[in-house]
């Protein structure tokens, strides 16, 4: 498929994909380990508090003691292997029935670098352990292994078995040996001098790879110390299957590993892409009808992970007529849902939290409102609460929000024929249904009567208004397509507004998976309105944001696979700007950067002085 040339360059910027993706098993702070650990500044305590599966200290045999330091200049009195480590391994597993972490069977490695020889270091180091029997179980919660000043193999099974030794890969161990093993390391830097910046070359990759499937091989477990300490490398190391990530940033990589079930997503199955005629796409004929479709918080990051997630191709990268809006709020450099749907449906910059209303409170016309005049008709639809900030825009007029049940009674003074989404509740509670039905707008709220239902109508049905996770299927969809069989009936043509609402709350919620998901479903709607556009000819299709949510980087993916892996910077939207894409007659008239008000500024334009 060939991508339109600006969309390609937009895509350059959002991210690159590895060609290692997808790790081969799900990662853990158990597969992380805490490198010198006790050169933190709590040691132990830190890494245990993120769950690591490995801890690492270097040990000098002085005087029947083991102290704990890197080189023998920075031993210190009271800096001992016990008091730092075996003292409170010991007294977590009295504490923990036998466990090393309260809530899990994790095993615990404690791997101790002997930085005095193992002759003098070992007897001492069993002396030490003689006082904690919990830590003298070979199979128990705590595995001990020493490195550095190791004996030679042919001499390990002179020390108890409750020892294991770490080993290096290019050595041939005997099966007896190999028992004695409990983990086999190296040196990054002999395979690579990568920085951690980019990919690997294939020549490193090449060896990186043959060392971890060597000791995978043999059904050891691998660490390679000094690697690159950073996300792009933690990611990578990953992706080749190596199982301890060596870190000396142990708050960092504590989070970015618990943070992994919400950072990725795989999606198997894409959903076909409409090719479209592009018929009228770069002329000015007659625009009879606009379909204004909102990913709510869709940014650019948020369309790449649909892209990648749908094998590499979305219908939004169909559209050739790109531009951004600017979505700043009049009261803030980052707008929120209100003030970006009211720039949108009414032409004004507004507040944080005002809905349908100017800088100054003030009630201001919105697009169903204007266009009734030429007896256009307009539907919303919403896959969240009708009553919410974005959709709210385009029937009602209130300072706040928050003003739920003000906002509801609007929809009483709306010229909107087709109102479809959540929060019958709201309506029902306050006799708006009853107040509805006088006016000759039936209500429901049941999604079994959509096709029974004429306009004027309201459905609004919170069981079909979850989560794609949580099995809201295909009501964007069916709601569109309902909603048009309706709407094409109008001689004077109509507006439509649906929202993908959701985007917006996978986005707040940080995770990946609720982002993606919903984005695959909002682009399945933006098809359904391609192909109506080209059923007519008179449709302009336009697809934009209100705001991007999340601050989302998309740190790695496969287009294959359907694999995507994300990282979130907030909770919250941020300030940047966010793609137009346009479709049908008048579509060259989004293209360039403009204010989110410019949005609205065009469509009344286009459809009143037609």
């Amino acid at each position: 498929m060939k991508l339109p040339i600006n969309l390609c360059f937009l895509l350059f910027f959002v991210g690159f994909t590895s060609t290692q993706a997808q790790p081969p098993f799900p990662y853990t702070t158990a597969h992380a380990h805490s490198h010198n650990d006790y050169e933190q500044k709590f040691p132990f305590e830190l890494a245990y508090g993120q769950q690591f599966g490995s801890i690492e200290a270097d040990v000098f045999g002085i005087n029947d003691s083991l102290f704990v330091a890197h080189d023998q200049k920075d031993i210190r009195a009271g800096r001992t292997l016990s008091s730092l480590y075996l003292e409170p391994i010991a007294l977590l597993l009295e504490e923990n029935n036998g466990k090393i972490y309260k809530n899990s069977d994790q095993q615990l490695q404690l791997l101790i670098d002997l930085k005095t020889s193992g002759a003098i270091t070992i007897p001492i180091l069993v002396k030490e352990l003689q006082r904690f029997p919990r830590l003298m179980d070979p199979n128990g919660p705590v595995k001990i292994v020493l490195s550095g000043s190791t004996p030679a193999p042919a001499d390990f099974d002179l020390y108890p078995e409750y020892i294991s030794f770490d080993g290096r890969p290019n050595i041939n161990y005997t099966p007896d040996q190999l028992k004695r093993v409990g983990l086999i390391s190296q040196a990054f830097y002999l395979y690579s001098k990568w920085n951690g910046k980019g990919v690997l070359t294939d020549q490193d990759l090449e060896k990186v790879e043959a060392v971890i499937n060597q000791v995978h091989q043999k059904g050891k477990k691998i660490r390679l110390w000094a690697t690159p300490d950073g996300v792009n490398s933690w990611k990578m190391l990953m992706n080749l299957g190596l199982d301890y990530i060596n870190t000396d940033h142990v708050d960092d990589l504590g989070l970015y590993l618990k943070g992994r079930k919400n950072a990725e997503f795989i999606n198997p199955n894409p959903h076909p892409v409409y090719q479209p005629t592009y018929k009228n796409n770069d002329g000015s004929s007659k625009v009879k009808n606009v379909i204004l479709l909102i990913g709510d918080g869709m940014g650019l990051a948020q369309i790449h992970a649909g892209m990648t997630a749908n094998h590499g191709q979305l219908n939004l990268l169909q559209f050739l007529n790109i531009g951004f809006s600017k979505t700043s709020a009049s009261d803030s450099y980052i707008t929120d849902s209100a003030a970006g749907g009211t720039a949108m449906a009414t032409g004004h910059k507004t507040r944080n939290r005002a809905v349908g209303v100017d800088h100054d409170f003030k009630a201001v016309p919105n697009l169903p409102e204007l266009l009734k005049q030429k007896g256009i008709k307009s539907a919303i639809i919403s896959a969240g609460d009708v009553t919410d900030a974005t959709p709210a825009s385009f029937y009602a007029h209130q300072p706040y929000r928050e003003f739920n049940k003000e906002i509801a009674m609007d929809y009483l003074k709306s010229p909107v024929e087709i109102l479809i989404g959540g929060g019958y509740d709201l309506f029902k509670s306050q006799n708006l249904t009853d107040s509805l039905n006088l006016m000759g707008i039936q209500t429901s709220n049941s999604w079994s009567e959509l096709t029974t239902l004429k306009p004027p109508f309201l459905l609004l049905d919170d069981s079909r208004t979850k989560s794609i996770e949580q099995g809201r299927g295909n009501f964007l969809t069916e709601a569109f397509q309902i909603s048009l069989e309706h709407m094409k009936k109008n001689s004077k043509g109509f507006f439509m507004m649906a929202e993908g609402a959701q985007i917006d709350y996978g986005g707040h919620a940080n995770r990946i998976s609720y982002v993606s998901s919903e984005m695959l479903d909002f682009d399945q709607l933006v098809g359904q309105a391609l192909r109506f556009a080209d059923s007519n000819g008179e449709t302009l299709v336009i697809v934009t944001a209100d705001h991007e949510t999340g601050g989302l980087t998309l740190l790695d993916g496969n287009f294959e696979k359907g694999y995507i892996d994300g990282q979130f910077s907030t909770n919250d939207h941020t300030a940047v700007m966010v793609p137009v894409f346009a479709y049908g007659p008048h579509s060259l008239s989004f293209r360039g950067v403009y204010e989110n008000t410019a949005i609205f500024e065009k469509i009344k334009d286009i459809m009143l002085n037609k």
